[in-house]
């Protein structure tokens, strides 16, 4: 592997949260009469909530107010947070390698969103470093989470392997010179 540095992308990567993160944006839709597409969500789900609500706004014609959809989709999201479940190959990587090199994790979530779901997965102690989208300017495909993820490890760019599920995350880790892991590569 030759990598100094791991670091993870937590939903759909580390945490089967996918199906949570679908049905909390779906109820929350559903109180402004709204229902919301699964194939459509799938599509966007390499991005954060705010930032996948600006657009679902914008290609459909909405004007949802983004922070209040959002607030009530992490409210429904920790609802079912006890359902989110690790996913075991690539959770073992980052368990088999806590200790014995540096682990990040980089997710384009929601900071409270991210650290409910590694204590429902009990891996928030494997990670010596955390970094959301709160952290950053730009989410991903932009690099930053990623870059900030390496400077807190102290570990160069070229030195770090992601592990990701999405195309956006796996752009993100292309523009931090970064080397990367489909997951769903692994996971098929």
């Amino acid at each position: 592997m030759n990598a100094r540095a791991l670091i993870f992308d937590c939903d759909g990567t580390l945490a089967d949260t996918l199906p949570a993160h679908f049905e909390s944006f779906a109820i929350a839709l559903h109180a402004f009469g709204i229902a919301f597409d699964r194939a459509w969500f799938y599509d966007h789900c390499g991005l954060s909530a705010g930032e996948m609500l600006v657009q679902f706004n914008q290609q459909f014609g909405y004007a949802l107010d983004v922070d209040a959809v959002n607030r009530s989709r992490q409210q429904q999201f920790y609802q079912l947070v006890d359902k989110i479940r690790p996913i075991e190959p690539i959770a073992a990587i980052a368990r088999d390698h806590a200790g014995k090199l540096p682990i990040a994790l980089a997710s384009g979530g929601d900071r409270s969103v991210v650290e409910a779901t590694l204590d429902a997965i009990e891996m928030r102690q494997d990670f010596d470093a955390i970094v959301c989208r709160n952290d950053v300017q730009h989410g991903k495909p932009a690099p930053d989470i990623f870059l900030l993820a390496a400077e807190r490890l102290g570990v160069a760019p070229a030195d770090c392997l992601v592990y990701e599920d999405s195309d956006t995350g796996l752009e993100a880790a292309k523009r931090a010179g970064m080397r990367s892991i489909d997951v769903r590569e692994v996971l098929e």
